[in-house]
């Protein structure tokens, strides 16, 4: 047994203390929040042991060695897995490589390391961290890793989810929110479902092409290691009960802007055979006149002298090469983000050759991605002529119009609402939807709409708040939810909507309406609710007047370098 593995058991590390301690961290809530979560299964566990761990149990080989995890309430985990070597010192801004194998078992009981980011007030004491109370714990450049969550690891080819996270391109991890949890999808949906960390910001899309041939995909590192992920799950999933032939990925914010990344990138063919983007889309990426210009004040910097980069720790390369970037006026995502390099992904756009010709896409968004009054009731009470003056100070002309079409399109909503529809408009999803549209594979569409009856019922279909619904876990992170049996039935819906999409590349399933397939002319809707039901192009009216107007958007592409 190796010493020092991340997440082992005191016995097996440097530190006899530490490691033991963060599995405590992990089980004891893991434990509890369990217990709480709806299944098929409770009734029959409850009154027996539902923790199994140690000895022989979840013992799992891989093409670099053994793997331990361990099994709670049916479910074999595994957490913490690498896909890739270390990024850092010689390694930084280089493509991934390999892990090295090991000999023995490796404990996979804990997450593994978080990307480097940002780590300063992600938990100030407000409501906000109250209800998405982000997981965070140990920050490393040996963040290539992932988790797997399966009913079993006996052979059976189940359909395979590889969920990528949210925070653009500059943050996040595999776990951030209680919502990715894969534990209850996987029992309920008998699939095999991953998560994955990569690397960000600066780290992930430095592009220092012009330090020469060796750095010609620094700019694309992060997204060069989704794919690696990817050809581990090709070459592994099978010995975790999963299908290769039959992967799902699925990302949220910045990860559905992954997920579009990915399907259009030539390396990933065949990899990747049906998509899922939330909250979060792209037809293209980022101008390598943009990227090129930021790496090329980076190198000045340092006189070109990418060893004495390599060299800095994560601490002083985040800070510098984030300094550097301010300065040339680097957008959204600190001026790092996937670069249309023409060779890791395309010049041109996306889905304009045949790489993911044969994937379906489904896409959804919600209607409240930044709600307005949450806590605000002065907010939350304005009368139409405030919003009607709200929306024109925001640079929209002609507000009263654009927002009439929407309460013409849905009108039991309060003018706050109105409000919050314009500026979470689809326009770049439905953009997103005619380009994937023409590639010839199905494109489904979905609009969530369900309001949690928490804050006063001024929670609504806020950014991030799908996710649960879709994992079967709101009974788990109920600071999104507020549990019980309502949301519980809206997640039957969607969960199974996606189970039978990562099955068949059709959403259609018993649950739900019938839901056609996307087209520009009929623009097919479906709305998840407690009722559900589909409505074609709801809000053609209204994106048809609107000025381009996008306050909403992400950040995830970096503004034009200033000259």
């Amino acid at each position: 047994m190796r010493k020092g593995f991340r997440g082992g058991l005191a016995i097996f590390a440097a530190d006899k203390t530490l490691p033991l301690m963060k599995l405590y961290r992990f089980l004891i809530p893991a434990l509890l929040v369990a217990s709480c979560c709806g299944g098929e299964k409770k009734a029959a566990q409850e009154d027996g042991q539902r923790l199994f761990v140690g000895d022989d149990y979840a013992v799992t080989q891989t093409q670099y060695g053994k793997v331990q995890g361990y099994i709670l309430d049916g479910v074999y985990t595994y957490l913490g897995i690498p896909y890739g070597a270390p990024t850092g010192g010689a390694n930084r801004f280089m493509p991934p490589q390999k892990p090295e194998s090991w000999e023995g078992i490796r404990p996979a009981m804990f997450y593994g390391n978080d990307a480097p980011q940002n780590m300063a007030d992600k938990w100030k004491n407000n409501s906000s961290t109250f209800t998405d109370h982000w997981n965070y714990y140990d920050v490393s450049e040996d963040c290539l890793n992932l988790n797997v969550w399966t009913p079993a690891p006996d052979g059976k080819k189940r359909p395979v989810l590889v969920w990528m996270h949210g925070g653009g391109f500059s943050a996040g991890n595999s776990i951030e929110q209680d919502g990715y949890h894969g534990a209850n999808l996987a029992r309920a949906g008998d699939i095999v479902f991953v998560s994955v960390n990569h690397r960000l910001n600066a780290f992930g899309f430095s592009d220092l092409s012009a330090a020469g041939p060796a750095f010609k995909n620094s700019g694309n590192v992060g997204i060069l290691d989704l794919v690696a992920s990817l050809q581990w799950v090709h070459d592994n999933i099978a010995n975790f009960g999963g299908d290769p032939g039959n992967v799902t990925i699925m990302g949220q914010s910045g990860g559905g802007a992954k997920v579009c990344d990915v399907i259009s990138m030539p390396s990933a063919k065949g990899l990747v055979h049906k998509g899922v983007a939330l909250s979060g889309n792209a037809t293209s990426a980022t101008d390598p006149a943009s990227s090129s210009a930021i790496g090329a004040a980076i190198l000045k910097a340092v006189r070109g002298d990418v060893k004495k980069l390599q060299a800095m720790s994560w601490e002083e390369y985040y800070a510098f090469a984030h300094q550097v970037a301010a300065t040339l006026g680097g957008g959204g995502m600190g001026g790092f983000s996937p670069v249309a390099d023409g060779e890791v992904l395309p010049a041109d756009g996306f889905f304009k050759d045949d790489v993911a010709k044969n994937v379906p896409l489904m896409l959804c968004t919600t209607t409240s991605e930044i709600g307005l009054s949450r806590e605000n009731l002065e907010m939350e009470n304005m009368d139409w002529n405030a919003a009607v003056a709200l929306v024109r100070g925001m640079g929209v002309e002609n507000a009263e119009d654009v927002m009439k079409a929407y309460q013409a399109a849905f009108p039991a909503k309060k003018p706050v609402e109105i409000v919050n529809l314009l500026i979470a408009n689809r326009k770049n999803v439905i953009a997103t939807a005619d380009a994937k549209y023409a590639q010839g594979a199905p494109v489904y569409l979905a609009w969530f709409d369900y309001n949690a009856p928490l804050f006063g019922g001024r929670i609504r279909a806020f950014h991030c708040a799908d996710i649960s619904y879709w994992f079967k876990n709101t009974d788990l992170m109920v600071t999104h939810t507020g549990g019980g049996a309502e949301p519980r039935g809206v997640s039957d819906q969607m969960s199974a909507a996606l189970l039978a999409f990562m099955r068949t590349g059709n959403p259609n399933c018993p649950e739900i309406p019938e839901w056609p397939a996307y087209t520009p002319e009929e623009a097919a809707t479906m709305i998840f609710d407690v009722e559900s039901k589909v409505v074609n192009g709801p809000d053609r009216e209204a994106l048809a007047i609107m000025p381009d107007f996008n306050p909403w958007a992400m950040m995830m592409r970096p503004a034009p370098a200033k000259k």
